[in-house]
């Protein structure tokens, strides 16, 4: 059954499956309606600090999804020089190849309202919404490779933060912070390195 709750090492085989995918095509693995229950599970159960729930997600599919990175590539073509543009324009073409965009935003307003409310961590919320963000992306994307989809994640704010807010009327408050196009992949991810684990954990018992 899609969407039930498995067991430790199935937690852990979609950890481990899930990769960055470039090579994403239009192609729905599984239905829109079905994509947005992922998310809004993962939206809904995902912490955050002070249970503040600051996390707020824009979900763009088909000519919405395809309007972002057309609006990302006139930007990027206003500041990347003429004879460099080309590499820029296939990338912002792959992207816009996927079936959709998820847009991660942190809202300001929630933030700064907890920074008032706690002064003492007044310098500590920033960065736990930072931290809140980086787990609702890495859940939603394991989600999504859960369902055979691939995603990458990028990062083009905040030279597009004005224009997504004033095509998409979003609240001022809401800050970009990633964004990750999707769909049916289309080539396999690259190989990966891994560093001796004997590096990157000490156990004291």
């Amino acid at each position: 059954m899609a969407g039930a709750v498995g067991t430790g090492s199935d937690f852990l085989s979609a950890v481990r499956h899930r990769r960055t995918i470039y090579g994403i095509g239009p192609d729905g693995a599984i239905s829109d309606d079905r994509i947005v229950q992922l998310i809004e599970e993962a939206v809904k159960h995902t912490p955050s600090a002070f249970n503040s729930q600051s996390a707020r997600v824009v979900v763009l599919l088909g000519q919405q999804h395809h309007q972002l990175w057309d609006l990302t590539k006139e930007i990027l073509r206003a500041i990347v020089k003429a004879d460099r543009f080309a590499s820029t324009e296939q990338k912002m073409n792959g992207f816009r190849s996927g079936h959709g965009t998820v847009l991660f935003f942190e809202d300001q307003q929630v933030v700064e309202g907890l920074q008032s409310s706690f002064p003492s961590y007044k310098d500590n919320f920033p960065g736990w919404s930072l931290q809140s963000s980086g787990m609702l992306q890495y859940v939603i994307w394991t989600a999504l490779e859960n369902e055979g989809l691939g995603a990458n994640l990028q990062h083009y704010n905040p030279l597009i933060d004005d224009k997504v807010r004033e095509t998409w009327k979003l609240p001022q408050s809401w800050k970009l912070i990633a964004q990750m196009p999707f769909g049916k992949p289309t080539a396999p991810a690259g190989d990966k390195e891994f560093k001796p684990l004997e590096e990157r954990i000490k156990v004291f018992k």
